[in-house]
């Protein structure tokens, strides 16, 4: 894909994502969501703190979490959640659905990939029959990497990921297989509900198998 194509899957990622969140009710903008500790209203927070960010915040709130990026992030989003209504930050992801930023460090696909992985943070748990298109999915898969794992604390040791929907593959070892945008979630470090993988280590990546087990607040 060429940037324009990236820039162009940003804002319909964006787009859809706001329409969903359109027809919400009052109790789902406080349901949880893939990241622990957080509900959908959080996760909007998070998704367009980046549309409201200073420079100047920027620094005061990465000197406020001692230089942590993560702690920053979730420090915000709560901060911002509490601030803002719903309607406030639906506005706000409404408005800058072609905002052209991108992650500290990281490219176009680095952007898409945080719409994405967010935006199913929010429709998994809610239960929304919700596919990823694939040109979207595809730029944020090919860019995954073993830093992209080592960051979100991912041990995929003796495991191939193997897409049902697309034909993508990622790693060595047993097949550990499910839709694509799945198999995203758990790159990602997500925990997912159970028979949303096949395989027969599918419970080390579900909720199964994370049963009594303790959960850190995954990076951002």
């Amino acid at each position: 894909m060429t940037d324009s194509d990236v820039r162009r899957a940003i804002t319909a990622e964006r787009t859809d994502l706001a329409e969903i969140l359109t027809g919400l009710d009052a109790d789902s903008w406080n349901a949880p969501t893939l990241c622990r500790g957080w509900r959908v209203r959080e996760v909007l927070a998070h998704i367009t703190l980046p549309f409201r960010l200073s420079e100047p915040r920027f620094a005061y709130e990465m000197l406020r979490a001692a230089g942590g990026f993560n702690r920053m992030a979730d420090h915000a989003a709560r901060l911002d959640a509490a601030e803002f209504t719903a309607e406030d930050l639906l506005k706000s992801l409404w408005d800058n659905v072609a905002h052209p930023w991108r992650p500290p460090g990281g490219g176009l696909a680095a952007a898409l990939g945080h719409d994405v992985v967010h935006g199913l943070d929010i429709t998994v748990p809610l239960g929304l029959d919700r596919k990823v298109p694939e040109d979207r999915l595809r730029p944020v898969l090919d860019a995954i990497n073993p830093q992209c794992l080592k960051f979100f604390g991912v041990d995929l040791d003796g495991i191939q990921l193997r897409a049902e929907d697309m034909d993508w593959h990622y790693g060595t070892g047993e097949i550990l297989s499910g839709p694509a945008q799945n198999l995203l979630l758990i790159l990602c470090g997500r925990i997912l509900p159970d028979g949303s993988l096949h395989g027969l280590k599918a419970n080390r990546f579900t909720r199964a198998g994370q049963r009594g087990r303790h959960r850190r607040h995954l990076p951002v």
